[in-house]
């Protein structure tokens, strides 16, 4: 038996901290796989001009006869005048009677 006394002792945190954000809701996922209106939303940053013609692609492919709203329709979410285009976002966002929207953001 050895001695655990002459053994190193180290205090230990626990690595998760308490949450500081709470449970959302999820929205429901669309019943059907019938056309859709679904918007595009973009910070202008990594790669969402590549990106967003082939997520449009697949969307178009998944839900036949859809149509979509670009990202220049809604302006620059992190751009000189962000404060302006996110405080101008909920209601272009209703004028577009969307079913979807797609939010990307580079990191």
């Amino acid at each position: 038996m050895s001695d655990t006394s002459k053994m190193p002792r180290y205090e230990v945190l626990w690595p998760l901290a308490r949450r500081a954000v709470k449970d959302i809701t999820l929205n429901r996922r669309f019943a059907d796989n019938g056309a859709k209106r679904i918007g595009f939303i973009w910070d202008y940053m990594f790669r969402g001009n590549d990106m967003f013609p082939l997520l449009q692609a697949g969307l178009a492919e998944k839900y036949p006869g859809s149509t979509f709203v670009p990202y220049e329709h809604f302006g620059n979410v992190h751009g000189h005048d962000e404060r302006e285009v996110l405080a101008a976002l909920p209601d272009r966002l209703r004028e577009a009677k969307l079913d979807a929207v797609v939010v990307g953001v580079g990191a």
